[in-house]
């Protein structure tokens, strides 16, 4: 029970499928309580039944867009449980017309969005979070390859995540006098709802599981195991540092 009496905030889960829900149940298995956020109505009834089969659980809406919201999202775990001990991050968004086609076509606006909801966004719930961290924590935040290479359709998004870890590396220089950790996790390609807004997701893991070390794609289950691992006392030392989640593929060459 590594979690035992730790307490989470779980940003992103929109389904079971979701990475973020796999990692909540890695962390939930490992005794930790948890609040969830959910940012559109249309998700509030499946994140409330996830979170309904968790002991001690609080469901909050929380559109990053809307800094009152952020700071409600915050303000209620704070009355429920008094402190935190991790945050998981898990959470894009780009114009569905930015993810195919040339990045050159980006637009101000498409580009503006995705910077703010997918990397701003770790900044500002770092900054809400870190108060009720008065016994140190972590922070973990899910990246992907194309934040470092040429991913085809994934455009804006890629350059969002660039922006997403470096955010860690200097949020992980500033928190660290607080013992706070931040990590970012980059995870081979899953076929998420997210995902699947995409162009060509299903090619790519079909391209990955066979060029691959491991010969396969990675899990959600794994990269939740990951996450568990960065919020646990097992990575004590570990903060600043992007850790890759795929099966191998990033190692590969031609």
């Amino acid at each position: 029970m590594l979690l035992e009496n730790k307490v989470g905030m779980i940003f992103g889960v929109a389904n079971k499928r979701s990475i973020a829900w796999a990692c909540a149940a890695a962390c939930a298995e490992q005794g930790a309580r948890m609040a969830f956020t959910y940012q559109a109505e249309r998700l509030k009834e499946s994140v409330e039944e996830l979170a309904g089969s968790l002991n001690d659980s609080l469901v909050v809406p929380c559109d990053v867009s809307d800094q009152a919201q952020v700071d409600a999202a915050f303000d209620a775990v704070k009355a429920k449980y008094g402190k935190l001990d991790f945050l998981i991050h898990s959470i894009a968004f780009a114009p569905k017309e930015a993810l195919e086609g040339e990045f050159v076509a980006t637009t101000r606006e498409a580009f503006r969005t995705a910077l703010e909801i997918s990397a701003f966004s770790l900044t500002q719930v770092a900054l809400a979070a870190s108060p009720l961290m008065t016994d140190g924590g972590s922070i973990v935040t899910m990246s992907y390859y194309g934040a470092e290479k040429v991913v085809m359709n994934y455009n804006v998004m890629g350059v969002a995540k660039a922006a997403l870890e470096s955010s860690t590396r200097y949020l992980a220089a500033d928190l660290g006098k607080n013992n706070i950790r931040v990590n970012a996790i980059s995870a081979g390609p899953i076929n998420t709802l997210s995902a699947r807004g995409v162009r060509g997701t299903g090619s790519l893991l079909g391209y990955v599981g066979e060029r691959a070390p491991l010969k396969r794609n990675v899990t959600a289950a794994e990269v939740g195991s990951t996450a568990m691992f960065l919020v646990s006392g097992l990575s004590s030392g570990i903060t600043g540092e992007t850790i890759y989640v795929d099966c191998g593929y990033n190692i590969m060459g031609v």
